[in-house]
């Protein structure tokens, strides 16, 4: 279990640490335009109203990936170690990052929820 567990926060870690490139469907302004990640946003045009409000976003996601990273690193060496709570409080710490983008990064919270379920059934 721990094995696979590592290999889904070492995979969680890539992918959260590459949200701004990698991104989601993302729309903004009065026509909803579609703003998939950060390079998008970076070649809008200059005078385009929603320019700001697509690179604010995709800065959010950046540093959030950033710090969710960081935790999940901690997580990662606390089951490394055979630590589970301190990799449960960590898991936990990445999953409550994430929620502001829940339903689009898709990463931190489904790991958290299997993980928490596991140990669940093994105690």
């Amino acid at each position: 279990m721990i094995d696979d567990v590592i290999r889904k926060v070492e995979a969680a870690i890539d992918a959260s640490e590459h949200w701004q490139e990698r991104g989601w469907p993302a729309v903004f302004g009065p026509r909803n335009v579609e703003v998939p990640n950060m390079k998008a946003a970076e070649e809008l045009p200059k005078n385009a109203v929603y320019r700001e409000e697509a690179l604010n976003y995709w800065r959010q996601a950046e540093l959030l990936g950033i710090d969710t990273a960081q935790a999940g690193r901690k997580a990662l060496d606390a089951l490394k170690d055979g630590r589970l709570d301190d990799a449960d409080n960590a898991l936990y710490l990445c999953q409550y990052l994430e929620k502001p983008f829940e339903g689009h990064a898709v990463t931190w919270i489904p790991l958290y929820e299997s993980y928490r379920s596991s140990r669940n059934a093994n105690h």
